[in-house]
């Protein structure tokens, strides 16, 4: 769950790069500063994915891009795909760390 959950924030802090891109000339200076805290937000998010409260954050991230459209209307598309895949992550890493942990009782294969 840890590293899709990582790769997707990931992934949105090179989005966010490229929106503020779109964003700079367009928008007053607030859309930048608005840009760099959630970027510094999802690095920091990206290292607490370990516990709960990273799980939390991301969630909270998601809805920050999500206010981000207001800024660059197209992120309403790219969000959705990012929301698909933040819900992704959490589902197939869950069954994921099922299959591990029922591999690992079963203890060490037999020769």
């Amino acid at each position: 769950m840890k590293v899709l959950g990582s790769a997707v924030l990931t992934m949105e802090i090179f989005i966010m790069g490229f929106a503020m891109l779109i964003a700079k000339d367009i928008h007053e200076p607030a859309t930048l500063v608005y840009g760099f805290g959630f970027m510094i937000a999802a690095i920091i998010t990206v290292r607490l994915l370990t516990k709960k409260i990273g799980w939390v954050l991301g969630w909270i991230l998601q809805f920050a891009l999500m206010a981000y459209s207001v800024v660059v209307p197209a992120m309403w598309i790219v969000n959705l795909i990012f929301m698909g895949l933040w819900v992704a992550a959490i589902v197939v890493g869950r069954k994921g760390e099922a299959a591990r942990a029922a591999l690992l009782s079963q203890g060490p294969p037999k020769p």
